[in-house]
């Protein structure tokens, strides 16, 4: 420290310091539960987890993706406690190789939009009508979906664009995104015309006041099964968070967020 700072400035400092080194070795002696959870629980997991850290003092740290990716990193060697995917199909082979504790649990019925920005010319409608009016007539420049490749979410939006007869008109506009999310955000940064993504980020009002939605129906896709499992070997602050996601707590949150509860 500079030898030529007051006396009062210098106390200052160092009692910030102080705070600073305390704080941070309060962070680190918490315990921390790590959590692999499909983009499309971004709102409701982070308000359950904000919850399970005011009750607990545990610190939740949380990594967002498409369910096939995260399932991948789980498989090789990820340092995840808590694994929330958006198709428990695949949490199947993870449990096969024992790497997460047995089936795991479902927590919900996931649902797709479709999401327009607010103010874009297109008109979202559960039949979709209002898109295939828009392909033509050559309106729609590009559409967002979560790659079906590994993002549950991508592959039940080309379900229900197949079930509407229009997958082969809009595939060559498509642009994917990374994970649910990802798609999502096209579509709200004008990237895209429309999207087709998760009925739980729709429903965040961080998204709803910036964009409109309309409801797929469930039957035009293979239902989203959603399902979490401990990874074997987690800790008790991980299987302490295990359980209060099955609380009625974090169950409200999850309806509010649109998904269909299974029975407690």
């Amino acid at each position: 420290m500079p030898p030529d700072l007051p006396v009062s400035r210098r106390a200052l400092i160092g009692a910030a310091a102080a705070l600073w080194a305390s704080a941070c070795a309060d962070e680190a002696a918490r315990p921390v539960v790590r959590v692999a959870a499909a983009a499309d629980l971004q709102f409701a997991i982070a308000e359950i987890a904000r919850r399970f850290e005011a009750e607990t003092g545990a610190v939740v740290r949380v990594a967002l993706g498409s369910t096939g990716n995260l399932a991948r990193q789980i498989r090789q060697g990820a340092p995840v406690h808590v694994f929330l995917a958006a198709d428990e199909r695949d949490l199947e082979p993870l449990a096969a190789a024992g790497i997460v504790e047995g089936p795991g649990v479902l927590y919900g019925l996931g649902r797709i939009v479709l999401l327009v920005a607010e103010g874009a010319p297109l008109r979202p409608d559960s039949a979709l009508a209002g898109l295939r009016e828009a392909l033509g007539e050559g309106r729609i420049r590009r559409f967002a979906i979560a790659n079906p490749a590994h993002a549950p979410y991508g592959a039940r939006a080309q379900q229900a664009l197949a079930r509407a007869g229009l997958w082969a008109r809009i595939e060559p506009l498509l642009v994917y995104g990374e994970n649910v999310a990802h798609a999502a955000r096209f579509v709200l940064a004008g990237e895209a015309d429309g999207g087709i993504v998760a009925w739980s980020l729709a429903l965040a009002p961080a998204i709803a006041q910036q964009s409109r939605h309309a409801l797929i129906p469930a039957d035009w896709h293979t239902p989203l099964r959603q399902r979490m499992a401990l990874v074997a070997g987690a800790p008790g602050a991980a299987r302490a968070f295990f359980r209060h996601l099955q609380s009625a707590g974090a169950r409200a949150v999850f309806a509010r967020y649109g998904f269909a509860l299974p029975p407690a």
